[in-house]
C-alpha cells in the first residue's frame, strides 16, 4: 500500500527594491523577513542539510548542488513554515501538509505573509523606497527562480521506476498547472505566449542541480525524515500558481500518480522519446494540439496522455480507495476537478478563465491585444504579465480579478488568514508551530525533522521528529495543555 503523501511547496518570490539605485536583492529579501518576524527569530538548524546527496548514489562529473547559505536570514514561523533568504530571493517554505487542499491553503497563506512583509518593511527603509515581490518564476531577462514541491515517497521504490513514470507526467501536467508567460527565454524558439513560466529552463532529464542545467527529475536525496523508510521527491518543474485550482491540481494529481507508482499500478509505458525538448513543445502550444512521440513508437498529445493518467487514477481510486492521498473527500475532489479541467481543455480551454492561471492570463492579455492591436512582443503585455503576479493586493491584476468575482476559489479567506499563524493540525508541523507559539524564547533552532530546546540547564535538548505523521494535534494537544514549561514537556516526552 502506498504511503500517505505528505506534501509541501517552497516558493522563491521575485523581489526588487524600488526607489534606489542599490539593487541588492539579498538586502531587499532580508528586509522583508526581518520586518515580518518582529519577535525573536528562531534560527534554522543546518546539521541535517545535505543538498549534495543524490538519489542515484552518484552525481555526474561537474554537478553543482545548491550551496547552503547559513549566513543569510532564516526564520521559522508559528504556522510551521520556514521563511528565509535563498539565492537572493525571499523564500517561503510551507509546512508539511497531509492533503492537497491543506497544501493549497498554506501556499496561499505564504502570499499573505509576503504581502504583510512588504507593508512592515516600509518602516525599515527610507521614504520613497519600497520592496516589491512577485509570485512568478522569471524576471524576463533570462533568470528563473523556483517553485518546488515535495512528496513523501517509500524508500523501497526504485528511483528508476519513479523516473520512468514521473517524467512524462511532469512534461504533460503543464497544461493545467502552468502559470502562463509572454515570450520565451533561455535560447528557446520564439513564441508569443506559452503555458509555463519554467519550461524554457530545463536542459536535462535527470540530475542534481536546481539552478544550472535544470533537470526534469531532480535527484536530491534529502528526506528530512527517517532515511531508511522514506525519500522526499524534490520537484522543481512546477510554476508558481495564484489560481487555487491550479495549485490544488498540481499537488493533488501528482500525489495520486506517485501512489500509483508505489503500488505498481501504471500498466502502460508512457515514456517520451525526447522529454527535454517536449517540455518546450507543450508549453509553447496553447492550442494543445502538438503531438509528442513516445518511446514505443506511438504518439499522443499532452492532453491525450493526461486522459490516460486520469483513467488510471480513477480506476486506482475505485479499486484501492483514497486513503494514501488525503482521504475520501479530498481525493475525490482532486479527481472531479481533474476530469472537469481535462474536459474543458478538450472542448474549449477558454472555459477555464478564472480557473487556471495560464488561461486566465491568456484571456486577459488577448483582450488587450485585440483592443489596442498589439503584437505579443509589445512591452505593455510583458508589464501586464508581471503585474498579474504582483503580491501587493492593490497592484495585483490577479487580486483585482478575485475582488471582481472572476476567480473561482477553493479556500475561505478567514482560513487563509488563520493559516498565516496556525500550523496544520495533521502533521508534525503542529508540534513545531506550537512550540514556537508557547515558548519562542526556549526554542534555540529548528529544522524539518527536529527542534532544539533550551530547558534552562545544560545541555540543550534536541527533540527528533523523524515521522511526518507524528507530532500532530491529536498526538500532542493534551501534552501541551498539561505542560507549563519546556522542561516539563521534555521530561514527559522522555518518560
Amino acid at each position: 500500500m502506498a504511503l500517505p503523501k505528505i506534501i509541501g511547496i517552497e516558493t522563491e518570490y521575485g523581489v526588487v527594491l524600488r526607489g534606489t539605485a542599490d539593487l541588492n536583492h539579498v538586502l531587499a529579501s532580508s528586509l522583508l523577513i526581518n520586518a515580518f518576524v518582529d519577535q525573536k527569530k528562531i534560527g534554522w538548524d543546518f546539521d541535517d542539510e545535505h543538498p549534495g546527496s543524490d538519489a542515484r548514489g552518484f552525481a555526474r562529473d561537474g554537478a553543482q548542488p545548491p550551496e547552503i547559505e547559513t549566513h543569510l536570514v532564516n526564520a521559522v514561523l508559528t504556522n510551521g513554515a520556514r521563511y528565509y533568504v535563498d539565492h537572493a530571493h525571499p523564500e517561503y517554505s510551507a509546512p508539511e501538509c497531509s492533503d492537497a487542499l491543506q497544501c493549497t491553503l498554506y501556499d496561499k497563506a505564504g502570499e499573505r505573509i509576503l504581502a504583510r512583509s512588504m507593508i512592515a518593511a516600509r518602516n525599515l527603509i527610507p521614504q520613497g523606497q519600497e520592496v516589491v515581490t512577485y509570485k512568478n518564476n522569471s524576471d524576463g531577462k533570462g533568470n528563473s527562480y523556483g517553485t518546488h514541491e515535495n512528496y513523501l515517497v517509500d524508500r523501497n521504490i526504485s528511483f528508476g521506476s519513479i523516473v520512468r513514470n514521473i517524467t512524462p507526467w511532469f512534461v504533460t501536467r503543464q497544461i493545467f498547472c502552468g502559470a502562463g508567460k509572454v515570450g520565451s527565454e533561455n535560447g528557446a524558439e520564439k513564441c508569443g505566449f506559452q503555458i509555463s513560466q519554467r519550461a524554457d529552463f530545463f536542459e536535462e532529464e535527470v540530475g542534481l542541480e536546481t539552478t544550472l542545467k535544470r533537470p526534469i527529475v531532480n535527484t536530491r536525496d534529502e528526506p528530512h525524515c527517517d532515511p531508511l523508510k522514506y525519500r522526499r521527491l524534490h520537484v522543481i518543474v512546477g510554476d508558481a500558481n495564484l489560481c487555487e485550482i491550479s495549485t490544488f491540481l498540481k499537488v493533488g494529481t501528482t500525489a495520486i500518480v506517485l501512489n500509483m507508482i508505489e503500488d505498481d499500478f501504471i500498466d502502460r509505458d508512457f515514456r517520451l522519446s525526447s522529454p527535454v525538448p517536449y517540455m518546450r513543445t507543450v508549453s509553447h502550444d496553447p492550442s494543445l494540439k502538438a503531438v509528442l512521440g513516445l518511446a514505443d513508437g506511438t504518439s499522443a498529445t499532452a492532453l491525450e496522455l493526461q486522459w490516460e493518467f486520469y483513467r488510471l487514477a480513477r480506476k486506482y481510486a475505485d479499486e484501492r480507495g483514497h486513503e494514501s492521498h488525503g482521504g475520501e473527500e479530498v481525493g475525490e475532489q482532486v479527481l472531479t476537478q481533474w476530469e472537469r479541467v481535462l474536459s474543458a481543455l478538450e472542448t474549449d480551454p477558454m472555459q477555464l478563465d478564472g480557473v487556471l492561471d495560464w488561461v486566465t492570463k491568456y484571456r486577459l492579455l488577448q483582450g488587450y491585444r485585440e483592443r489596442d492591436n498589439l503584437p505579443w512582443t509589445d512591452a505593455k503585455l510583458a508589464l501586464l504579465d508581471l503585474q498579474y503576479h504582483d503580491v501587493r493586493p492593490e497592484k495585483s491584476i490577479y487580486e483585482k480579478l478575485v475582488r471582481s468575482g472572476k476567480i473561482e476559489r477553493l479556500l475561505d479567506e478567514d482560513d487563509v488568514v488563520a493559516a498565516m499563524v496556525e500550523p496544520p493540525p495533521t502533521t508534525r508541523a503542529y508540534f513545531r508551530g506550537r512550540l514556537l507559539e508557547l515558548w519562542p524564547d526556549s526554542v534555540v533552532a529548528a529544522n524539518w525533522d527536529s527542534v532544539i530546546l533550551d530547558v534552562g540547564s545544560d545541555p540543550l535538548r534536541r527533540i527528533p521528529m523523524m515521522e511526518p505523521l507524528r507530532g500532530t494535534k491529536i498526538h500532542t494537544e493534551a501534552l501541551f495543555n498539561e505542560c507549563s514549561t519546556p522542561r516539563q514537556l521534555v521530561e514527559r516526552l522522555q518518560s
